[in-house]
């Protein structure tokens, strides 16, 4: 009975366990998580609401007036029961009409300010996921970094226990296990700094997706690597130029712009104010009688907008080539940034890349060094070596990683994955 209850409980603590545990998030888990719940762009989609709210409120036509009145109350009449006797009641009815397309061009005007909102959010989003995915490459980076250093720790650890056997037999001195063993130092250093930089960049990508997860519970995965293929420039200049979203405002601006300096010129025309009113003036019978109000544009022909909605055109046709050639400064910068840290990487894969030699170069001296063939200074420069040449593999890998973030935040979507 006891095995039996022993072997239950033993399922139900795995059972919980895989319930607790978390499998680690990709790229684009991570990306659609703080899509649904970062709180910036939640606040930039309220802004396109508002916008298209502006639309109702653009398109809306002029409300018309109702007017009643009570004319010639006679208050001092020497019959004093009778003071509406001569009451002159009368309805008027007007309304403004709005001449030259007016409330179109309110309406077209509020839809291109609802088109750029949209856009200014796609750059919004654009922005805060190249800071999403420098956080994402940081993380990979800090647990490679983490796993190498643990690497280390774990092949010196074997070392000095065989160094130990041959104290023991011998083979060598006191003092060079003791100079072993200091060394251990610099790379239990290495493992808990490692350490510390994982939990940092989970916590930032924590911030980022706006989760209380506890650390120990999140964790990320993907490829961390880098490809030696790079497509031409051009292209990423045609990519740029087709989705780059604040490009794609500036222009749109502009043609708002336009829009506002035609609504401009139809505000200086005049709208006549129809009406209607129906009275009764006793003892004569009711009437209806009917009016035209059109205001005189002498002096104001709203000619202050048109100058100010015309410079306008000009002001966002400027802005929108100051747009043009940032895009091609910044494509251009990240590409040759990206074709440099490329240039970097390719000597240390191989069987005669860097890797491959620094792993021989340890292994070689580590073997001449337990047979005594090797001095314990050549060992320790090996051992140096190998962990310089790790270290600054993953680094520059990193590098890279944050090259092609910034290439694709320069072209606007995710050209290179």
């Amino acid at each position: 009975m006891r095995p039996l209850l022993l072997r239950s409980l033993l399922l139900a603590a795995g059972c919980l366990t895989n319930g607790f545990a978390q499998s680690a998030l990709t790229w684009q888990q991570v990306r659609d998580k703080f899509v649904a719940a970062n709180p910036t762009l939640m606040a930039g989609q309220i802004n396109i609401q508002e916008s298209k709210a502006q639309e109702i409120t653009a398109y809306l036509r002029p409300n018309p007036d109702m007017t009643f009145g009570f004319d010639q109350i006679d208050l001092f009449t020497p019959n004093p029961y009778r003071p509406f006797q001569y009451t002159f009641p009368s309805a008027i009815f007007s309304y403004l009409h709005e001449r030259q397309h007016k409330r179109e061009l309110r309406l077209q005007s509020a839809q291109q300010g609802t088109a750029i909102a949209e856009s200014q959010q796609a750059d919004l989003e654009r922005t805060l996921l190249f800071n999403l995915r420098a956080a994402f490459v940081q993380t990979l980076q800090a647990k490679a970094v983490l796993a190498v250093a643990k690497d280390n720790l774990d092949y010196f650890d074997r070392e000095i226990q065989i160094n130990r056997e041959r104290l023991r037999a011998g083979d060598i001195a006191r003092v060079e296990l003791d100079r072993l063993e200091l060394q251990r130092v610099q790379y239990e250093s290495d493992y808990q700094t490692a350490l510390v930089n994982v939990r940092t960049a989970k916590i930032t990508l924590l911030t980022l997706l706006n989760q209380r997860t506890a650390v120990d519970q999140f964790d990320v995965a993907g490829p961390f690597e880098f490809a030696e293929t790079i497509p031409p420039l051009d292209e990423f200049h045609t990519m740029a130029l087709a989705s780059r979203p604040d490009l794609k405002a500036a222009g749109q601006a502009v043609i708002k712009a336009e829009t506002d300096h035609k609504l401009a010129v139809a505000n200086g025309s005049t709208d006549p104010t129809f009406g209607m009113d129906i009275a009764r003036n006793p003892p004569i019978q009711a009437y209806i009688g009917v009016s035209v109000n059109i205001p005189l544009r002498i002096f104001d022909r709203n000619q202050g907008e048109k100058a100010r909605t015309e410079i306008d055109i000009r002001h966002a046709e400027r802005l929108r080539d100051a747009a043009l050639a940032q895009i091609y400064s910044d494509v251009d910068s990240a590409y040759f940034t990206l074709v440099s840290n490329v240039n970097l990487l390719r000597p240390y894969r191989g069987a005669e890349g860097y890797l491959q030699k620094a792993t021989r170069v340890r292994d070689d001296i580590s073997f001449s060094y337990q047979r005594g063939q090797a001095s314990l200074v050549d060992y320790l420069d090996a051992q140096r070596d190998y962990r310089t040449v790790q270290v600054s593999y993953l680094n520059l890998v990193g590098a890279y990683l944050a090259a092609v973030n910034q290439l694709n935040l320069a072209v606007g979507q995710e050209a290179i994955p």
